[in-house]
């Protein structure tokens, strides 16, 4: 049986996430943005002044921390374990058998959106079953393990894999929207920079949504050999000019 104490500081955190006006804004934060308290309120559709007291309270839970530019203030995720916590509530949430209401997915973020830092949604699963399907990773319980034909792969697409070399192991995550394996961790991470250095996708300023671009089309169906045509809800239109990229 856990100490007392770990018991209590489990309550705690739970009750602090816990509050809607709370978890909203940990979720806007999920994607590893910084935010500010302003931004925070209008997605928690409170006033200032309750988000800042919210914000607080996530501050004394360790939940998130603050940074200074100036005068100004950002909030971000305090970490990573934050964010796979939310993640995984997010998942239990989706599996309860009888919820009290319907929760609407988003059709974008449904598709593909960020999660601190990885690529998740429809698009992120996709990715990772692709890497499986070429033994690119060898899946196991909550870890991806890279394999000697995968680290050729990642440095043919343009990821550094020195450390990979050495530490082959990545985090899974279990996408909540699809209730399947996206790759976390520092693979993941890796191949959302990437993409985004290619401009394969674009993120949106005011989500964590994700939007393929033409060339992301191309370049997904020739790099990963999946067909983005089922994510084409997401895509972005572009000009041809920026089409053409």
């Amino acid at each position: 049986m856990a100490p007392l104490s770990e018991q209590v500081r489990l309550a705690e955190v739970a009750a602090v996430v816990g509050e809607p006006a709370r978890a909203a804004m940990l979720l806007a934060l999920g994607d590893g943005s910084a935010l500010p308290a302003g931004e925070l309120a209008a997605c928690a559709e409170v006033s200032a002044a309750t988000a800042s007291e919210h914000l607080l309270k996530m501050l004394d839970a360790g939940l998130v921390r603050v940074e200074r530019q100036g005068r100004h203030r950002y909030y971000r995720l305090a970490s990573a374990e934050v964010a796979e916590l939310l993640e995984s509530l997010m998942v239990v949430a989706h599996r309860s058998p009888e919820p009290r209401r319907q929760v609407r997915v988003p059709p974008q973020l449904r598709t593909a959106r960020s999660c601190y830092k990885h690529l998740a949604g429809r698009l992120g699963v996709a990715v990772c079953d692709a890497l499986s399907g070429r033994r690119c990773i060898e899946v196991e319980e909550g870890l991806a393990v890279v394999t000697a034909g995968g680290l050729r792969f990642l440095e043919d697409f343009g990821v550094d894999v020195t450390r990979l070399r050495s530490h082959p192991a990545t985090r899974t995550c279990i996408d909540w929207s699809e209730r399947r394996p996206h790759l976390g961790g520092a693979v993941g991470v890796a191949i959302h920079r990437r993409c985004l250095e290619l401009r394969w996708i674009r993120p949106h300023l005011d989500s964590r949504a994700i939007s393929l671009t033409p060339a992301g089309v191309r370049g997904f169906h020739a790099v990963f050999g999946f067909d983005p045509a089922r994510f084409a809800a997401a895509v972005e239109r572009l000009p041809a000019s920026l089409s053409r990229a």
